[in-house]
């Protein structure tokens, strides 16, 4: 009786230790999140785009993951919403955009444990030890982007809808425009560029706003629209599709990631003629690989463009042909080369 009562105690001493190590070790795995900035998590474009990195590695390596949307877009709507990722496990935080740069600021000041990433801007201040900033080239995608919309039109106007007038927004606009010069210089082609026809909205997320610019734009005769501006530049692609769908041939530039299919017509063909675009999704991915591995380079600012293989436009797209393409091959080769250089800067350009 009593050997068999101490078999029993051990194999419940024995279970216990069991579970309590598999308690810690639930409750130490890394967990990944993100926080949306103003836009939001299904904008088809930079937050659905950074998650959907995240969501990649947390499949991949087994990990717990998730994202909030502030309450609002104030620093402190910033700080409370990764603060209460912080407070519910989460390590590994990533932040896409430039409204992020005080809230990342502060936060990476509060916590030693907890990995930032900000997006499109570094935090104010130093770029804490466990913090990584990544800003883009846009003006390189953006360059190519203007491009290939010079050769597949050779004539008429062009316009740009953009978010919020900050850096990353202003890069893609003045790299398209660069890009639309550059053909206008070495293709022959025509393409004119009215200020008025170029246009922050002041929103990533207002959808009708953008729907609504959109329309007074194409409405002057313009025949192509760069749309930098997340949600509200969905509402551009919009105005585009629905333009076409009335018989109308209008085309619309996308941002970020290849947004072809936002401008589905119904009949396989499409009204997104190309895409800027920043591999935001494969950044994300590498960062939590990398603090995974043991590799993640906090402290760092990371500047990515066409030659990190980071800024580019779809390597296909129906609505190029392969001689377009191949004329937007070779001036990407001189980018990437250093024979080309694409200003960051508005010098000379609109806005």
């Amino acid at each position: 009786m009593k050997k068999t009562i101490a078999v029993l105690l051990a194999l419940v001493l024995c279970f216990s230790v069991f579970a309590q190590g598999a308690a810690e070790s639930k409750s130490t795995a890394l967990k990944v999140g993100m926080v949306t900035d103003s836009g939001t998590i299904d904008d088809r474009s930079f937050n659905q785009g950074t998650f959907e990195g995240v969501k990649k590695a947390a499949e991949e390596f087994g990990l717990e993951y998730t994202y909030l949307k502030p309450s609002g877009t104030t620093t402190t709507d910033y700080v409370t919403a990764i603060t209460d990722l912080y407070d519910a496990g989460y390590r590994f935080v990533a932040c896409p955009g430039f409204l992020f740069a005080d809230a990342v600021g502060q936060v990476q000041a509060m916590y030693d444990d907890l990995n930032l990433v900000i997006i499109d801007s570094t935090p104010s201040g130093e770029t804490g030890a466990n913090t990584v900033a990544v800003l883009f080239k846009e003006q390189e995608s953006g360059f190519l982007a203007g491009l290939a919309t010079a050769l597949k039109l050779q004539e008429g106007g062009v316009g740009f809808l953009g978010g919020m007038e900050i850096p990353s927004v202003q890069r893609f606009n003045w790299g398209f425009q660069q890009g639309v010069i550059y053909a206008n210089e070495n293709y022959g082609t025509k393409i004119e560029m009215d200020p008025s026809n170029f246009v922050y909205s002041g929103s990533f997320a207002d959808i009708a706003l953008g729907q609504q610019i959109a329309n007074t734009i194409y409405s002057k005769g313009v025949k192509a629209i760069f749309c930098a501006a997340g949600t509200t530049g969905v509402g551009g692609l919009n105005e585009a599709k629905n333009r076409n769908l009335k018989g109308e041939e209008v085309w619309a530039v996308g941002v970020d990631v290849d947004q072809y299919y936002e401008g589905d017509l119904g009949n396989g063909k499409s009204c997104i003629l190309t895409s800027a675009m920043k591999d935001v999704t494969g950044v994300a991915y590498d960062m939590i690989k990398a603090l995974v591995e043991g590799t993640f380079p906090g402290g760092s600012v990371l500047n990515l463009g066409i030659a990190e293989g980071r800024a580019c436009i779809p390597a296909t797209n129906p609505n190029l042909t392969p001689e377009i393409e191949a004329k937007v091959a070779e001036v990407e080769a001189l980018i990437k080369s250093g024979a080309i250089v694409v200003s960051d800067n508005g010098a000379g350009l609109i806005k």
